[in-house]
């Protein structure tokens, strides 16, 4: 098959940025297609004016200009100038170059990700010149503008006027799509439940596996009676960081050693460490999965908003790593309580009762480890691209077209 992908971030040598999951899912999806004989572009938002289409690994990769007073994923701007940005983008009919590329690479499908930067407009486009869409939805973009109905350290239940008259264009696109893939049941049942996709024929539920290297299934040593938990990802409050090390700070010290990796400024760090200024914690900083993953005994993943669907789980669990996490988003859809991990409460109390059970049980975490190495969780990256390759035959059979 010929595919066109679009991913408002999508990972090369010339433009390395990465800021979530969803950008490195995109790319190894794209890459298992051609290592399969589909053949593949990928157009993604430029981050710098007049960036040029480069080729990394057998696809090309193009780069749509954006047409906004300022590049997504830039530095953080004030309030009004957000708005202005998201009016802008809520407002982009068309895509110039997902025509052009139609024209030249005369693709079976578009296959859209992430959309900042690039906008519905790629649907439309590809919509009138008779190219089936499909969507995978790894964020809220459709229905907030900070793409995760996050606000003042609450979970967003309805959505504000704001987010209503800044998304209400991006909505109603909906109405070009084929298909939409949801990276967990819980963010298609958000969409659904707030009125969009009512004119999508087709409605699938992918979930995230692991799409990196997460080293050895060995378990970190617990020989001196100290186990060590590990928070990987953005140090940000929606993603639970700041409770986690307030139950952290509410435990024994000589028990539990806590392993943080991500980007933390020098004031994060001192702000994090002054919430629990005897615990033992240790900064990683940027590193590798791997380097991480060998050195732990539990994952925590202690979101307090919908995360969709945390690549963190997928990557833990191919690491034999069982998970302490939270009942929102596709989380709670991701781990067996009692078999490959545990649920708790997202305030520090929770935290901390779970966590000193977990303490005073320490074998469980060799028993869920086991399971884990003996395939409990079957999911694989493979899975998920037969998933996709069989909504690609759908949409194929639905417009009466053949398989490329």
């Amino acid at each position: 098959m010929k595919i066109l992908i679009t991913s408002s971030l999508y990972p090369t040598p010339l433009a390395p940025k990465v800021v979530g999951g969803a950008e490195i899912y995109a790319r190894r999806l794209a890459e298992t297609l051609v290592s399969q004989n589909d053949s593949v572009e990928v157009i993604r938002a430029a981050s710098t004016p007049n960036q040029q289409m480069e080729s990394c690994n057998g696809i090309d990769v193009y780069s749509a200009p954006v047409h906004n007073i300022y590049f997504p994923f830039a530095r953080q701007h004030s309030a009004p100038v957000r708005g202005i940005w998201h009016a802008i983008e809520d407002w982009q009919q068309m895509s110039a170059i997902v025509a052009a590329r139609i024209k030249a690479f005369k693709p079976d499908l578009l296959h859209s990700h992430n959309l900042s930067g690039l906008t519905t407009a790629v649907w439309r486009t590809a919509a009138e010149m008779g190219v089936p869409v499909l969507h995978t939805l790894h964020d809220y973009y459709l229905t907030c503008p900070r793409c995760s109905r996050f606000s003042d350290g609450h979970i967003c239940e309805a959505s504000c006027m704001s987010c209503q008259l800044l998304t209400f264009r991006r909505r109603g696109a909906t109405r070009h799509l084929d298909a939409v893939v949801g990276v967990s049941q819980r963010i298609l049942d958000i969409h659904t439940r707030l009125g969009l996709f009512t004119q999508t024929p087709l409605k699938v539920v992918l979930r995230n596996a692991s799409t990196a290297d997460v080293g050895s299934d060995d378990q970190a040593s617990m020989a001196d009676g100290s186990i060590t938990f590990g928070f990987i990802g953005r140090l940000t409050e929606e993603k639970g960081i700041y409770n986690l090390v307030r139950a952290i700070a509410m435990l024994p010290p000589d028990r539990i050693r806590l392993v943080i990796a991500g980007h933390a400024s020098e004031s994060q760090r001192e702000h994090i460490k002054a919430l629990a200024p005897n615990a033992r914690m240790e900064f990683l900083g940027f590193v590798q999965p791997k380097q991480f993953y060998e050195q732990v005994n539990v994952v925590v993943v202690p979101s307090v908003w919908e995360d969709p669907c945390p690549l963190v789980i997928a990557d833990a669990q191919a690491a034999c790593k069982p998970v302490l996490g939270t009942p929102f988003g596709g989380i709670q859809e991701a781990i067996m309580p009692g078999l490959t991990g545990w649920l708790t409460s997202p305030d520090p109390a929770s935290i901390a009762k779970s966590i000193l059970a977990i303490l005073d049980a320490p074998q469980q975490i060799l028993e869920m480890s086991g399971r884990l190495k003996s395939g409990i969780v079957k999911w694989t990256f493979d899975d998920v691209v037969s998933g996709y390759r069989n909504v690609f035959d759908q949409l194929m059979r639905s417009r009466g077209m053949p398989r490329t």
